[in-house]
């Protein structure tokens, strides 16, 4: 069976997550985004850890229900240098005795612990568990892996279980890099609430013999990871080297000259696109046979908002998003399967910007410094597309 699954969302203990990130509301909403799994997010959290109990029954073999939706426990856990681990949890015991053990001074008030752990240190410790361990959103420069290291073995000291790439690169990009050859890449939302375009934003389509993590873990080892699905790399926040303050995209060598110091006064971060070419081997990328599609999506509340002009939790974005799902069942659904001349029944404003964005006949304006890009429909997308950059002649 194929099944969506999106491993990586934060609750309502964890900081700048909404308080609506509760199991009554996370079930229903994945339901209607297409997803048939989700990660509970925050699973060393005690509190959080009594809510998915309360809130769901067991099925057996780790996964928790509510409403018709699946859930697996999965945590994030902030480690030394600030790096940031996505590990995946067999039960609810495992998950409190990991919790117990975890020397953390935030872990019972906040949904993501920080500590002083290695990756290393703690790729062992879950892994007398049976816990699957990976870099969280690996290339990003506040909190990624490869931002403090050139390889992922010298942060793990052996393998990990997967590289998470996060929303700001693709298939595409990551397989420039010789070492992740052997790797299976998970594509998650991050989601840090329950709106349609968050959570589910990125998901992975896995071949399961059954919802359970047993399944789970052998899908993700013996490449069983059939789609990865998420955003034009190009739209995440941090996509290019970028002032935190002003947004201004910068030339990654002027921005080194100047010590990472905007005009402005704000500081510059290293982009994403600008970090995987200082550590790949290849100029084009090598994908291993193994390697599943990268399906480029945008959310569609994110995309109606584009093509109307308005705030995304708006009420004519929602409600026309409201209508398209009423019609064609899950966003996936309306994103990727259903007739053009069907959307267009319903709106004929969306449809050609669904049409364009399938056809990637469309224009990113890329995110960066903590922005998101955002996209317009008057000339095609460019791979990897380069935004005007700021150099010395017009810093």
């Amino acid at each position: 069976m194929l099944v969506n699954a999106d491993f990586h969302v934060h609750s309502c203990f964890s900081s700048a997550s909404s308080k609506d990130m509760l199991i009554k509301n996370m079930a229903p909403k994945s339901k209607l985004k297409g997803l048939e799994l989700l990660g509970t997010g925050d699973a060393f959290h005690p509190g959080w850890l009594d809510i998915i109990e309360e809130s769901t029954t067991y099925s057996g073999d780790g996964i928790y229900t509510a409403e018709d939706m699946d859930f697996v426990l999965t945590t994030e856990v902030e480690g030394k240098n600030r790096i940031h681990h996505l590990i995946i949890i067999p039960d609810m015991g495992t998950a409190r005795e990991l919790s117990q053990m975890l020397v953390s001074k935030n872990k019972n008030t906040d949904g993501r612990p920080r500590t002083r752990y290695t990756g290393a240190e703690l790729l062992e410790m879950v892994k007398e568990y049976d816990c699957l361990i990976g870099p969280a959103h690996a290339f990003t420069p506040w909190t990624g892996m490869y931002k403090s290291y050139d390889s992922i073995y010298d942060c793990y000291g052996k393998k990990p279980d997967f590289v998470e790439l996060g929303l700001s690169a693709d298939t595409d990009m990551a397989d420039t890099v010789s070492e992740l050859k052997d790797f299976p890449f998970l594509t998650n939302s991050d989601a840090h609430s329950p709106w349609p375009h968050r959570l589910g934003r990125e998901f992975n389509a896995l071949e399961l013999k059954d919802i359970s993590y047993s399944s789970i873990k052998y899908a993700i080892k013996h490449r069983k990871i059939k789609a990865n699905y998420g955003l034009l790399p190009n739209l995440g926040k941090y996509h290019m080297t970028a002032c935190t303050k002003c947004y201004k995209i910068i030339d990654p060598a002027f921005a080194r000259e100047n010590k990472m110091k905007c005009s402005c006064g704000g500081v510059i971060k290293k982009g994403v696109d600008f970090r995987i070419s200082e550590i790949a081997d290849y100029d084009e990328p090598r994908h291993p046979d193994f390697r599943p599609e990268y399906v480029h999506l945008m959310p569609l509340a994110e995309l109606i908002s584009s093509v109307y002009d308005k705030g995304v939790t708006t009420k004519t974005v929602q409600g026309i998003w409201q209508r398209l799902i009423d019609s064609f069942g899950t966003e996936i659904n309306v994103l990727i399967g259903a007739p053009i001349d069907e959307i267009s029944k319903i709106d004929s404003k969306i449809s050609p910007a669904i049409e364009a964005f399938r056809n990637r006949t469309i224009d990113v304006v890329p995110g960066g410094g903590g922005k998101y890009g955002h996209v317009s429909f008057d000339k095609p997308v460019e791979k990897r597309k380069a935004a005007k950059i700021t150099t010395l002649d017009n810093f």
